[in-house]
């Protein structure tokens, strides 16, 4: 794709107008570190657009503030202040999920898991956001608290001008069939494989 050239142009009817600013669905999946770090760094773009951002994250703890959350919330302060980018809004959905379950049955984080899915329904239903951010959001699904084909159906079927970005590993074959954009983030090298932890400023 030179200089920012398709290299097809379908016989669809549309003006290049047109198809250019086509809402997306995009996916960032794979083992590898930075899939989250993308969709926020998107997210980063669309504020400075003025377009009106919902982050809703499943998997991390509701207790966790990452950092990205903080530079976000700042941002719809200053929105609400003077006008500048557009609105923000993160939700941790549910109780959250960390990687150590530390509180509530399985049952109870599937049932927030699925309740936070329904709300995404309805924002979408009344075209809520002009941005997604469903970040870990994969998965639930893996785990049957949300149904896929429920997802596909309803993000592939959305009204009005709403892109949608989804992160997490193992993205379902039929969600990345639906996409328009997908990326694959491939584990090459990684600092925990020679035994360094996480650290401020590069993971939270």
């Amino acid at each position: 794709m030179p200089r920012g050239t398709p290299l097809v142009v379908p016989d669809d009817g549309l003006t290049t107008r047109q198809r250019r600013n086509r809402p997306l669905l995009m996916i960032h999946t794979g083992n590898g570190k930075g899939k989250s770090t993308a969709a926020f760094g998107l997210a980063l773009r669309a504020w400075n657009q003025g377009w009106d951002i919902g982050v809703f994250q499943f998997v991390k703890s509701a207790k966790w503030r990452i950092g990205e959350q903080t530079v976000l919330e700042r941002l719809a302060a200053l929105n609400a202040e003077t006008g500048e980018g557009g609105p923000v809004e993160w939700h941790k959905m549910g109780s959250g999920w960390s990687w150590r379950r530390k509180s509530g049955t399985e049952a109870d984080h599937a049932a927030a898991a699925a309740e936070g899915w329904a709300e995404i329904k309805r924002r979408l239903a009344s075209e809520r956001h002009q941005l997604y951010v469903l970040d870990e959001f994969t998965y639930p699904m893996q785990w049957g608290w949300v149904d896929v084909d429920d997802v596909v159906e309803t993000l592939t079927n959305r009204p009005g001008h709403q892109h949608v970005v989804v992160t997490g590993r193992r993205a379902d074959q039929r969600l990345i069939e639906a996409a328009d954009l997908v990326t694959e983030m491939h584990h090459v090298k990684h600092p925990m494989d020679v035994g360094q932890k996480g650290q401020r400023g590069i993971e939270w």
